[in-house]
């Protein structure tokens, strides 16, 4: 009675080979005009997420978290900030919970060295840090399998 090792069982289940900045961009459209304006308005700032995945070699995967971010003043754009925060990542988990891994788990640790270049990028740009808050990438994942169960019906009619 000789079991074979799975790979799961010799291997930690993930792995953080490396991680990057993938593309970088901020502007100030209306510099230098918005830095007296912003002082006396409250700026908008919508910031939005995605995360995607793609296989690299067997149980090796690149996750890039996106981050767009359009501060704005009710007359004008303040800065637009977006990043792809890349990392490199081994995956040993049965084949059921890579998506879920890759999804929920290896953009949470990759998000609190994006949040970092985020604050870092606006307080060198002319603006206070802006911290961004942690992310549910729990909720974020199940309001995509959402999405894609929603488009299913409408896509095989």
């Amino acid at each position: 009675m000789t079991d074979t090792p799975t790979p799961q069982a010799d291997q930690p289940a993930l792995q953080v080979n490396g991680q990057y900045i993938k593309d970088l961009s901020f502007e100030i459209p209306a510099a230098p005009q918005v830095f007296m304006e912003s002082q006396s308005e409250n700026p908008e700032i919508p910031i939005h997420v995605d995360v995607n995945a793609s296989g690299i070699a067997p149980n090796l995967f690149e996750v890039v978290l996106h981050l767009r971010i359009e501060a704005k003043l009710p007359t004008k754009p303040l800065f637009i900030l977006e990043l792809d925060y890349a990392g490199l990542f081994t995956v040993n988990v049965p084949e059921d919970q890579v998506h879920p891994v890759l999804m929920i788990e290896c953009p949470r640790l990759l998000f609190p060295f994006a949040r970092n270049i985020v604050a870092d990028l606006t307080r060198d740009g002319g603006f206070p840090p802006l911290m961004i808050q942690p992310l549910d990438f729990v909720a974020l994942y199940r309001s995509r399998l959402e999405e894609l169960t929603a488009q299913e019906p409408a896509g095989n009619a």
